[in-house]
């Protein structure tokens, strides 16, 4: 195994599918991606709960045909307290032992979160109650540019700490795009006492409008220069993908450069991009002797 695999580590997220077309799709990213040596591959869950089964059948069929670790979402959103201990319990006796643990978006229909009385209000509430039902590394959602609920950066950084010191493992932040947004982050974790890993994650631009759309529901920023490079593209996907892949090349060397070792690729069920990223950072399938 060469150098660059060795030090860096990568880790991917899929979504559960819902047609035939769009496991067929999930399975051959994963396959695609499996070479890699992931530390794990993360499945979500929607935002009310509304995906459980599909998520729980994704994780199943995961630990059973691959050697992949899977780490599952689960959220505080759609579920006591009970419910939300029991498929922990359930995800445990199946053999996962990796969990992404959110608060979770607010259900349809509804702009904000309220707590359910008999559920667990807030994520670092739902770490606290994951390692009391078994000895899980979980990661946690962290938000280089402020959660939009978050009345200050100051409070968002606060809430993360609790996260962390409730026994989340390391952060995932959310996508971003100018990597001095995650850099002054990650010094602003540091001077807050957080040592834990914030590993950053990467979104490769598949459509633009899409970006768009995901970046206004989470607050993430989307640059002019980003704007420039893909005007003028929208009939012309080789062109995109071209220019999707040098961004987030662009992106994730430079984090490199600055001492990163590990990055979380939103992958939205597509392994070419994150693949080819991967390549050009040396992450590489090993080479069988």
């Amino acid at each position: 195994m060469n150098e660059d695999k060795k030090s860096i580590d990568v880790s991917f997220e899929f979504f559960p599918p819902s047609s035939e077309t769009m496991e067929q799709t999930l399975w051959e990213s994963i396959q695609h991606l499996a070479g890699l040596e992931p530390r794990f591959v993360s499945v979500t869950y929607g935002a009310d709960g509304s995906t459980r089964a599909r998520t729980h059948n994704a994780v199943k069929r995961i630990l059973d045909e691959t050697s992949l670790t899977a780490a599952p979402h689960l959220t505080c959103v759609g579920a006591s307290r009970g419910e939300i201990d029991d498929i922990a319990r359930e995800y445990w006796d199946m053999g996962v032992r990796h969990l992404v643990a959110l608060r979770g978006d607010p259900p349809k229909g509804s702009d904000t979160y309220t707590p359910r009385p008999d559920g667990y209000a807030y994520a670092s509430d739902l770490v606290e109650g994951l390692r009391q039902i078994g000895d899980f590394d979980i990661s946690v959602a962290a938000y280089p540019e402020t959660h939009p609920e978050a009345s200050s950066a100051a409070e968002d950084l606060d809430n993360l700490k609790r996260k962390l010191d409730a026994g989340a493992s390391r952060a995932i932040t959310q996508f971003f795009f100018d990597v001095g947004l995650y850099l002054d982050f990650r010094e602003r974790c540091a001077k807050a006492g957080i040592d834990s890993e914030i590993v950053p994650g990467i979104l490769p631009i598949t459509r633009f409008p899409q970006l768009q759309r995901f970046a206004e529901a989470c607050g993430a920023s989307v640059p002019g220069w980003l704007h420039e490079r893909f005007e003028g593209l929208e009939d012309d996907p080789d062109t995109r993908k071209l220019i999707a892949a040098s961004v987030a090349i662009e992106q994730v060397a430079l984090m490199k450069r600055e001492g990163v070792t590990e990055f979380h690729f939103y992958t939205l069920n597509r392994s070419e991009l994150a693949y080819a990223i991967c390549h050009a950072i040396g992450v590489r399938p090993r080479k069988v002797a």
